[in-house]
């Protein structure tokens, strides 16, 4: 009897070696005659260079060369943008390293190779450069102005991008409830547990990159163009990946640099950041003004949505800076049904890091954005905050649905999760202590917050990435090989950096070929061994990865049920595929796919035209994004005299079709709602008015310990997803997009008595006291803005 895989609890393949050090990490990496690279970062945020001398460093012992950006200006090219998101975008060139304009403090402006690390990071000391600085811009509001200093010659504004839906006028006219807020989403800084490091070699006519990469085959597709080398010459190798949230999703300067430098010498280069340099120098999360106006009626039925963004690009437009914040375009709508929607956003740059995709990517900034203004109409009409999200959500039993953006949602139950999460979480007993608390004058008191989600994930299918101008196909690719032994090998595109894909990938081909788990591997990560990939990112791996090894599997079982046929002397139609094993129906009769891998090998008896092997590849590309949602709750203590904040509970439920493996589908949800209450309660990039980064260390840049979060109550419900024959929908980033409203929306829920409508992420002690403060006062910032 074959055991049912998916839906077990599996503890990961992948954890033995990842958890004892017995795996290679980029950094880990050697190779003969290795030189190692360090770079000279810009220590102005704007600036002409106007004089590079690395000749001192040059002359140091143990200094192989040195380089400046107009040593390599010939051969560099520019940093690549894949999502020009309108016909007139700006896409500023983007030199790897600075020949004559720095526009972000840590860019590099020179290099030097040397025997180690350290003696190339002391030789740094000995370059001689000179700026003219010119004036950062910081400000997006500003920077759009006529008078303001330019990033680029072009100006300051990247593009402007605007949808509509419904007569958004007639929504607005004569409403009888209008919410007009604006929030801030703060600039953030993905902190991997492994820091970017990257190593390229040369045999003289091939070269070899090895990079802790999200995206190994998008990366050599790029690298191949910027650089000029022949992508049949460059393989591109993502080793173990120590967790990369969208920070590793990106071609950056050093992967580039560090082949040319390669190219130049004809000795291996290595390159590893220091905490503080990734600060510096891995693109930066999030970063909008957003303001939102929603029109309702007077018993809350939504009739309409603006949304208006500002949108930080930083100094330049990365792999997919551009295309971030209009991902939110579709989303902001979220579970609710209108008659009107109108999204604007206007991409700034200034004079800071480039923005680019952290875990969620324009989703979680969307879904702040509703879930915050949908506290605030229930606010202003007096209504219980979940009572008014019932009254305007997509019912169960009008799935599929249409929304007023024009997405189909294919399946879900919005009742059944709020239901069960509110259970969970004792919400009328909340309730009726945080009325208690207010009677009583507690300095201490209870706030509520409620989020309900759902995000579209899977970035797919092709033909709507072509629509929206994405540089490259939603596809996924894998191919599976049954080994003479019966054992098989799975090969995968998508390259894991913390998914668990060695596991679940064995999970689903161990189910559809009815071999043991055990007799599985999954192969990844290597562009020579997985030969085709769109690699790992925006909750893609199982809804189109996992698809595609499972269509794999499928081809595999065909080519044995043909030679299972002619081995039992009967019609292909006459077997029943079971356990692993083809049987003729009605008798005893069968053999084992295994059994038929061996068959394949020897190739002494096959079927007329049949190739010895059962082999198969398939390249799926799905017809429709998934939709996973939930309903996360916390209930937020707050002191009026201090501003501490405290969560004394957390509930989430979430909907994500059917599952794999429940230990990691918590383990995703634990470490994206602690990501999404980093963002409500610690986290921010922080810059002076000269444009330095202040945040470039740990003690400076807050994250949150295992000490700091609360035990999680998780639990589920199951609307299984009909775009593919699992039914599974994606959970990588659910636990971001919905934690932060919910945190956000329980402290202003706290305070609101007291007058307070809002607090600036990340809602500090500090914030909390002075938003407390001003209501206290009377003043604008108290009431919000």
């Amino acid at each position: 009897m074959t055991i049912q895989e998916i839906g077990r609890p599996r503890k990961r393949k992948e954890d033995a070696k990842l958890l004892t050090g017995r795996t290679q990490w980029t950094d880990n990496l050697a190779r003969p005659g290795l030189l190692h690279v360090m770079f000279l970062r810009s220590p102005m945020a704007h600036a002409r260079i106007t004089r590079v001398d690395v000749s001192g460093a040059r002359d140091l012992p143990g200094v192989v060369a040195a380089f400046s950006g107009q040593d390599l200006a010939a051969e560099q090219g520019s940093l690549p943008c894949a999502w020009p998101v309108t016909e007139d975008i700006v896409i500023p060139d983007h030199p790897p390293m600075a020949v004559s304009e720095v526009r972000y403090v840590g860019e590099a402006v020179a290099c030097v190779i040397a025997t180690d690390r350290y003696r190339a990071a002391d030789a740094l000391e000995a370059i001689d450069i000179e700026y003219e600085q010119l004036p950062a811009v910081l400000d997006m509001n500003e920077a759009l102005a006529p008078d303001s200093p330019k990033v680029h010659e072009s100006g300051n504004q990247a593009y402007s991008v605007k949808i509509n839906s419904g007569d958004i006028e007639a929504a607005f006219r004569d409403a009888p409830v209008v919410v007009d807020r604006t929030y801030i989403q703060q600039r953030l800084i993905p902190s991997a547990m492994e820091p970017r490091a990257v190593l390229a070699d040369t045999d003289g006519e091939s070269f070899t990159l090895w990079s802790s990469t999200q995206i190994p085959h998008v990366l050599r597709v790029m690298l191949a163009v910027v650089t000029g080398i022949p992508e049949h010459r460059l393989r591109v190798i993502a080793p173990d990946v120590g967790g990369g949230f969208g920070s590793k999703l990106q071609v950056t300067a050093e992967e580039v640099l560090c082949l040319l430098l390669t190219r130049r010498l004809g000795r291996p280069v290595k390159w590893t950041e220091s905490r503080s340099e990734g600060n510096l120098t891995v693109h930066h999360g999030r970063d909008q003004i957003q303001h939102v106006r929603l029109a309702a009626d007077a018993d809350g039925r939504i009739r309409g949505l603006r949304v208006s963004l500002l949108a930080d690009m930083g100094a330049y437009l990365m792999l997919l800076t551009p295309g971030v914040p209009t991902l939110g375009g579709p989303m902001f709508n979220a579970i609710y049904k209108m008659d009107a929607y109108e999204f604007a956003c206007t991409g700034v740059f200034t004079t800071k890091m480039p923005t680019d995709a952290y875990r969620g990517a324009g989703r979680p900034e969307a879904t702040f954005g509703i879930e915050r203004t949908i506290d605030e109409l229930a606010a202003e009409l007096g209504m219980d905050p979940v009572e008014l999200r019932k009254r305007n959500w997509i019912r169960h039993e009008e799935f599929p649905y249409t929304t007023v953006s024009g997405l189909t949602y294919d399946s879900g139950n919005y009742e059944a999760a709020t239901e069960r999460a509110m259970s969970l979480f004792g919400y009328d007993k909340l309730r009726a202590e945080q009325v208690d608390r207010r009677d009583r004058g507690d300095p201490v008191q209870l706030g509520i917050g409620v989020s309900t989600y759902t995000e579209m994930c899977g970035l797919a299918p092709s033909r709507w990435l072509g629509e929206a101008n994405f540089g490259a196909g939603g596809w996924e690719h894998a191919s599976v090989r049954m080994l003479p032994t019966g054992k098989v090998e799975v090969i995968t595109g998508s390259s894991p950096h913390g998914q668990g894909h060695v596991t679940s990938w064995s999970q689903i081909a161990a189910d559809a070929l009815g071999v043991p788990f055990d007799d599985i591997t999954v192969l990844h990560g290597d562009t020579a061994v997985a030969h085709k990939g769109m690699d790992t990112y925006g909750s893609r791996s199982l809804v189109i990865g996992g698809m595609a090894v499972l269509k794999a599997c499928d081809k595999v079982k065909e080519k044995a049920r043909k030679l299972a046929a002619h081995a039992l002397e009967c019609s292909p139609d006459d077997l029943e595929f079971e356990a692993g094993a083809f049987k003729v129906r009605g008798t005893d009769s069968q053999k084992t796919i295994q059994e038929l891998a061996f068959a394949a090998f020897t190739a002494h008896d096959l079927p007329e035209g049949m190739e010895p092997r059962l082999d198969s590849d398939v390249t799926f590309d799905p017809e429709n994004y998934s939709f996973p949602h939930g309903t996360h709750l916390c209930a937020m203590e707050v002191d009026t005299e201090t501003g501490m904040v405290k969560i004394r509970s957390y509930v989430a439920v979430d909907d994500i079709g059917k599952v794999i493996n429940p230990l990691i589908v918590e383990g995703q949800l634990h470490g994206g709602i602690a990501q999404g209450i980093a963002q409500a309660l610690y986290e921010e990039a922080v810059y002076d008015a000269d444009g330095n980064l202040l945040t470039t260390t740990m003690a400076d840049y807050l994250l949150p310990s295992a000490a700091d979060l609360p035990s999680f109550v998780l639990d589920r419900t199951e609307s299984p997803a009909t775009s593919n024959p699992l039914g599974v929908k994606g959970v990588g980033e659910a636990g971001t997009i919905a934690s932060t409203p919910a945190v956000v929306n329980a402290i202003v829920d706290a305070l609101r008595p007291l007058g307070v409508r809002d607090v600036q992420m990340p809602c500090s002690p500090e914030r909390v006291w002075r938003a407390l403060q001003a209501a206290r006062q009377g003043t604008r910032e108290g009431a919000g803005r």
